[in-house]
């Protein structure tokens, strides 16, 4: 399990972390809607999608899971972490969606420790970071909830030919949770 089902705390059982898979393309669709993606420059075509598939799985430095419920193992969003160098080193990125229907539960701070934790199971590099968008409330909640520093803002080309304005999070992991 990559480390994500070492969890402490009462709820943290409450979410697992399952390597993504050929057949979660449906997730992908299901997360493209304009509500969804109004922090990332809208919806992408299907050809956007099906490479952004084929990238998760074959993602090999890092990795991208389908979040689920623990108990029923209902699908509920999606978390991953990739590497990328970021002002001159290589760290570690993630990002998340969750399904409308689930948002405001407190599964994306979950799935966010879960996920600090399989990056920090898989090394090499100190520190996570998270880009969301400055407008965008839940994910900024989200990173300051999972424990997450701000260190300031960015500029982010996402997807290309689209800027967005970022807030720049960071969690040591060599620090824990």
């Amino acid at each position: 399990m990559d480390g994500v089902g070492e969890w402490s705390g009462s709820d943290a059982e409450r979410v697992r972390l399952i390597p993504w898979a050929e057949q979660d393309l449906w997730l992908l669709r299901r997360t493209n809607s304009p509500e969804m993606t109004a922090h990332l420059g809208g919806p992408e075509s299907e050809e956007q999608l099906l490479g952004r598939h084929r990238r998760y799985t074959e993602l090999r430095t890092g990795r991208m899971y389908r979040v689920a419920l623990a108990d029923g193992g209902e699908t509920v969003g999606s978390i991953g972490y990739w590497q990328r160098t970021w002002r001159g080193a290589e760290v570690w990125e993630t990002g998340w969606a969750v399904l409308a229907e689930f948002q405001g539960r407190g599964l994306a701070v979950l799935a966010a420790r879960a996920v600090m934790r399989a990056a920090r199971a898989a090394g090499p590099h100190r520190y996570l970071h998270a880009f969301p968008d400055v407008g965008h409330a839940a994910s900024n909640a989200v990173c300051r909830r999972a424990g997450f520093t701000l260190l300031g803002q960015a500029d982010f080309e996402y997807p290309k030919g689209h800027w967005i304005r970022s807030n720049d999070w960071r969690v040591d992991l060599e620090k824990g949770d």
